[in-house]
């Protein structure tokens, strides 16, 4: 038959049946039992039945096994936001940091998360023939503090004090690391060789190398994830040097790239990912322990729950970066000497802010 629209009052009253079953249920402390499956659309929508319009799939590749970095994603699948835009989104658990770039590429992924260091650095690094494939950045949704993690049990007080120390840090024995802790001490009024820290790499295993002492400090660290982690492994003594504070860019970002070659095709799903993610967005402002709630469920088991409550303030509602910060970040590598490469290159080659704001 033919295909009939839906009036919005359907759907409506559609979506309060729903809510008012879901109000039956209650968690122990009063917190909803909300949508443990996305809820009902309450747009309207011409099209049902075999005039239903197909979902669009958006395939995401993590940046790191799935947490809670990741729950404006989470929370717009089960709040239904996804469906709402005609979008099916599924997330990628990597088997290693760099293969969702790689897959990008190979047009295995529409969309990969990774930070605006990695997308600077490798911009900065391309020669005039690489440039023209760069990554394209478009998003910025999570935003956290960070920076050097440290035991205060010991005798680290300040950033100079971490002069001569071993860092723990995944691209252990290349500059980064302590690139990052020179950096801090020398803001800090400190003064030593560059080459006199000791450097050992664990993989992203920064609690585990400060606990078994294989380290004194760890970089870079994200601190509503690492801290809290610390403190549920017996250390409540951990602190953190933060970036921002210490004469360091902050890159303690993650980010929304997409291969350039197939980014002006997707523009309108990622417009409408953009969307959906800040619905979420302002639903953990609105709601944060419903939202926590909602997250638990949907992250592994063993997530605690500190970690889901310091990470629910850190989603932004600007998802924009400025080209003075990317300049600002690619002259600190070439300051450390992480660069050889003397030349700037304009972030507008691999930075796009055409769907970042509203």
């Amino acid at each position: 038959g033919e295909c009939e629209e839906v009036s919005r009052g359907e759907l409506e009253k559609e979506a309060a049946d729903t809510m008012a079953k879901a109000l039956a249920m209650l968690f122990p402390w009063g917190v909803l039992l909300v949508l443990l499956s996305p809820r009902p659309s309450t747009a309207l929508s011409p099209l049902q039945g075999e005039c239903e319009e197909p979902l669009q799939v958006v395939r995401v590749g993590l940046e790191w096994f799935l947490n809670a970095d990741h729950m404006p994603f989470l929370l717009a699948e089960r709040l239904g936001y996804f469906e709402e835009l005609s979008l099916k989104v599924e997330l990628v658990e990597p088997s290693d940091h760099w293969e969702p770039q790689r897959d990008l590429v190979e047009g295995r992924l529409d969309v990969a998360v990774t930070e605006p260091l990695h997308l600077a650095k490798d911009a900065a690094a391309a020669t005039a023939e690489e440039q023209r494939q760069l990554l394209v950045g478009f998003a910025r949704f999570l935003h956290t503090d960070g920076g050097v993690m440290y035991f205060a049990n010991g005798d680290i007080t300040r950033p100079r004090d971490m002069c001569g120390k071993t860092i723990q840090y995944p691209g252990a024995p290349g500059p980064g690391g302590p690139a990052i802790v020179q950096t801090m001490v020398e803001d800090d009024g400190g003064s030593c060789d560059v080459d006199s820290y000791g450097k050992v790499n664990f993989g992203f295993d920064h609690v585990g190398a400060l606990h078994d002492k294989h380290a004194d400090v760890a970089t870079l660290i994200f601190a509503n994830f690492e801290i809290p982690a610390a403190r549920a492994k017996g250390h409540p003594e951990a602190r953190y040097f933060s970036l921002k504070n210490i004469g360091v860019p902050d890159f303690c970002q993650l980010v929304l790239v997409a291969a350039p070659s197939r980014f002006p095709d997707l523009k309108p799903a990622l417009r409408r990912l953009l969307l959906a993610l800040r619905k979420a967005i302002t639903f953990i402002q609105q709601d944060p322990e419903s939202a926590a709630a909602l997250a638990k469920l949907a992250l592994p088991d063993d997530t605690p729950e500190e970690t889901i409550k310091a990470t629910l303030p850190m989603f932004p509602n600007d998802f924009s970066l400025a080209s003075d910060y990317f300049y600002s970040l690619t002259a600190w590598l070439r300051t450390t000497g992480q660069l050889n490469n003397a030349s700037s290159i304009d972030p507008a080659l691999y930075w796009t802010n055409a769907i970042a704001l509203p």
